[in-house]
């Protein structure tokens, strides 16, 4: 299983949106998107169904880590838009603010335990992947995803 797979099973495994169902003949965690709460499944071995993707509360641009309580899943049109509109503001900026704190309410709001019965694949520790989160980096919006000033 890839760190993709793995970090979407846990998401849905501790969003209190999410629980099981089948979708065909597939068992499936089914919740919601953190943004907009679009309907979204992922399959039990952490592959996303439709256009599910990870969502970094603090984007990592600003030093946002992999640690489960930074993160949630959201659709893909919504994980995108945020971060074309957000990522390359600086740490400082109100917007930016408001969204992660908004976004920090909701991911508390919806934490439980993880699920029972599931198998979880071990998360690679929180700080293994990503940028420092000091204040050198924040503020730094070092990558796009897509055209700027929509």
């Amino acid at each position: 299983m890839g760190r993709r797979s793995a970090k979407l099973l846990w998401c849905a495994a501790t969003d209190s949106t999410f629980e099981r169902a089948r979708l065909g003949e597939r068992e499936v965690l089914a919740g919601k998107c953190i943004h907009c709460k679009r309907k979204l499944a992922v399959d039990l071995t952490g592959q996303p169904i439709a256009n599910e993707t990870v969502e970094h509360i603090v984007p990592r641009t600003h030093g946002g880590t992999d640690a489960v309580e930074n993160l949630a899943i959201a659709c893909s049109r919504c994980n995108q838009g945020k971060g074309s509109r957000l990522d390359h503001r600086p740490w400082s900026d109100p917007t930016l603010q408001a969204v992660i704190s908004t976004l920090r309410a909701r991911r508390r709001a919806r934490m439980r335990p993880p699920l029972a019965g599931l198998e979880l694949p071990p998360l690679s520790p929180p700080d293994q992947d990503t940028a420092p989160a000091d204040s050198a980096q924040r503020g730094r919006g070092t990558k796009s995803r897509g055209r700027r000033g929509r």
